[in-house]
């Protein structure tokens, strides 16, 4: 059984690769630093409970979950790693419809707690709790995604492809797909 599992879990990957006509990784290996000065259109987005106990004291830093970033596509969204994110058209406001192979090909962008409600891109960044309870970023109300095929901060791979039922694409910082 454990090996039906990998071949179906390899395939759907591959499948998935096959889909984007992404081919073997570049050779190229190095590692893309982003400095760590807060830019203008980039803000923390902090998680409930996190605040300073003394308002005296500044809050402690803590990482950007959503940042913006330059791709082949323009200007588009990404990790606190500098990784592409992507909308799937299948969804419905609020609500992912992406599992299993899906979800193995597409990994959902999770976290461990509940956004604060907040300051971060004048509140488009939030969360919403997938069935197994597991909390996944949205922005605009749209649950996010990485590609598994994207090796590199800024490698955008899979765009505009339909694959599961809808279409994948990188996010604008207005919350429109980059088509």
């Amino acid at each position: 059984m454990r090996g039906l599992t990998l071949a179906l879990v390899s395939g759907a990957i591959g499948g998935a690769l096959a889909g984007c006509g992404a081919s073997a990784p570049p050779s190229d290996t190095g590692v893309v630093t982003t400095s760590s000065a807060p830019r203008s259109h980039t803000s923390a987005v902090t998680t409930a409970g996190n605040g300073p106990a003394d308002p005296a004291k500044p809050a402690p830093a803590l990482p950007r979950l959503v940042r913006v970033g330059p791709t082949a596509y323009g200007t588009a969204l990404s990790d606190r790693r500098g990784f592409a994110l992507y909308r799937f058209t299948h969804d419905t406001k609020a609500a992912s419809t992406c599992y299993g192979a899906c979800a193995t090909a597409w990994p959902p962008y999770l976290v461990a707690r509940r956004l604060a409600r907040g300051s971060a891109f004048g509140g488009l960044v939030g969360t919403i709790r997938r069935p197994d309870g597991r909390l996944q970023v949205t922005y605009a109300g749209h649950p996010l995604y990485h590609y598994v095929g994207d090796l590199r901060p800024g490698q955008v791979l899979c765009q505009g492809v339909t694959q599961f039922g809808g279409g994948w694409y990188v996010v604008a910082p207005s919350g429109r797909l980059i088509r």
